[in-house]
């Protein structure tokens, strides 16, 4: 469990291919913190710390993420967003972020405005996804590669985001482009009302 405020950004240093597998070795500040088997978030995707070693870490993620995310887009020298997991004893800085990203969708405009920036994503979008839950409602919380963020002006398929400086800075935004892939997570809240809707629609509970 996460909360989509953003720790650091780590950099990828090696990529290896094993099968259908991808380890991922990554630099951060909180490297030597961590240990075997914690659960850390990359741009949004939870992955498992399996070694480490000099400083770096290494994460697998396997076909289902690699097909889903932007995970496998990723370059040596790229900068990822990481989380660590949430202490149940501190505050909920963003929103309940699980890790498990829905889908990916695609920066088509960036608008410096003075002292924020606004980002405008586009997203696959069908009656079947809405049924899913997989939508976004104005001033509603999204995660955009790990970052708990609040939509404004959500369409069927596209929705913007406003950075502030400091969010811009400290996450892997400011290396955004128009034609950017993205990881999305949709509100964990929206999906179970958005299913248990479906199943009584359909009927479920006669």
């Amino acid at each position: 469990m996460f909360s989509g405020i953003v720790e650091d950004t780590a950099k990828v240093v090696r990529i290896e291919h094993d099968q259908d597998n991808v380890h991922l070795t990554l630099s951060c500040s909180f490297a030597e913190e961590l240990s075997i088997d914690q659960s850390v978030a990359h741009n949004g995707v939870c992955l498992t710390v399996v070694s480490l070693q000099d400083n770096t870490y290494t994460v697998t993620a396997m076909r289902e993420t690699l097909e889903c995310t932007n995970i496998g887009l990723l370059s040596v020298g790229d900068e990822v967003n990481v989380e660590r997991s949430m202490l149940m004893n501190g505050r909920l800085d963003g929103h309940i972020v699980q890790g498990h990203v829905d889908q990916t969708a695609r920066c088509i405009a960036i608008d410096d405005q003075e002292g924020s920036w606004q980002f405008t994503f586009q997203y696959e979008s069908s009656k079947d996804m809405v049924r899913r839950g997989y939508f976004c409602v104005d001033k509603g919380s999204i995660t955009v590669n790990g970052v708990s963020l609040t939509v404004c002006r959500p369409t069927e398929e596209t929705f913007q985001v406003c950075i502030i400086p400091y969010t811009f800075e400290h996450t892997n935004f400011h290396n955004f482009q128009v034609g950017t892939v993205v990881n999305l997570e949709f509100d964990i809240i929206g999906k179970y009302l958005a299913r248990m809707n479906s199943l009584l629609k359909a009927k479920f509970w006669v």
